[in-house]
């Protein structure tokens, strides 16, 4: 069985940074990406950023590729997201998946 878990998010300001770990137990095929997402209130549930598992490549939602950094500690089964210069509008429940396997999220707020 999969599991994800998310940490890291917080209460900031516009302007500041936080970092979002996601840990990934189980077995997970390398050919999946695993990805960060995020919901805010009343929205949908929205793609940020991603990083292929074997070769690393990143790729990111065109709003956040600026500010945003994925990176990945293959050893520990762990993801980063780095966020950056981080705006009212960032404030959204973070998740992470990979394969169809969500984390439980974490809250990420940002106050102008």
């Amino acid at each position: 069985q999969v599991q994800v878990v998310e940490s890291g998010g917080g209460l900031v300001q516009a302007g500041e940074s936080l970092s979002l770990s996601c840990t990934v137990s189980g077995h997970v095929s390398s050919v999946y990406a695993r990805g960060w997402f995020r919901q805010a209130p009343g929205k949908e549930r929205e793609f940020v950023a991603g990083i292929g598992w074997d070769d690393g490549n990143p790729f990111y939602e065109n709003s956040v590729k600026d500010r945003f950094t994925v990176s990945r500690d293959k050893a520990k089964n762990t993801i980063y997201l780095q966020m950056n210069s981080l705006k009212p509008e960032d404030t959204a429940v973070y998740y992470c998946s990979v394969d169809n396997s969500w984390g439980q999220g974490t809250q990420v707020t940002v106050s102008s």
